[in-house]
């Protein structure tokens, strides 16, 4: 075999390694959480609380919601060509058991992750899928959100068969905004975490760790 050709074959590999890379979105360390853009929902008494701590597979987010809800995001422009799927490890502690998730009055979640795709020059214009670890629907259920059609809740898991046990679930965020918005998407433009409990006015407690976007 030629010296070129072994070069060629190397920048190959290299360049294969490179492009399977898996895109991190979050670190969970005590300085990200400082700098993650915190948003309050309007009219919710308190804010989510939200921690960092570790464990023998890396860092992971706590998020305690006492009739609280607030979200953190972040941000970041992910080609959905190369890396379409979201990937997310998470765990619910405490739940929130027999509320009725697609009303107003029940739309709290102990845990969930939005994928948000700018669509316009304000925020209100702006196409959401809303991923769910659900206290009371199955996993492959979905519905519009009660407060905006512009948002699809999509249920990825549930503690009717996880309940307090780390789970790691997978989405095609491109496959989904087609699916449920209509929309090619080609880039996604942030990503959001969320447990809110301001509707049920209840408890929650969520942990969420190694959220990344893969190319399958």
């Amino acid at each position: 075999m030629s010296k070129i050709f072994k070069i060629i074959i190397i920048f190959l590999l290299l360049f294969s390694s490179v492009a399977a890379e898996n895109i991190k979105i979050f670190e969970f360390t005590e300085r990200e959480l400082s700098e993650l853009e915190v948003r309050k929902v309007r009219g919710a008494d308190n804010k989510t609380s939200y921690s960092v701590g570790s464990n023998e597979n890396g860092n992971y987010l706590k998020a305690v919601a006492d009739n609280a809800a607030s979200g953190l995001g972040k941000e970041i422009k992910i080609n959905l060509n190369k890396t379409p799927y979201i990937n997310i490890t998470w765990k619910i502690e405490k739940d929130l058991k027999g509320i009725k998730e697609n009303t107003k009055k029940g739309h709290d979640y102990a845990a969930r992750v939005f994928a948000i795709k700018k669509t316009g020059a304000t925020p209100l214009s702006n196409r959401a899928i809303n991923y769910i670890f659900s206290s009371n629907s199955e996993a492959g259920e979905n519905w519009p959100s009660p407060y905006t059609k512009k948002s699809i809740d999509n249920v990825l898991a549930s503690t009717k068969n996880n309940f307090n046990e780390w789970v790691t679930v997978k989405a095609n965020v491109k496959e989904d905004f087609k699916r449920f918005h209509e929309l090619d998407v080609d880039e996604l433009d942030g990503l959001a975490i969320m447990a809110d409990t301001d509707n049920s006015k209840m408890k929650s407690i969520s942990y969420f760790q190694n959220i990344y976007f893969s190319e399958d």
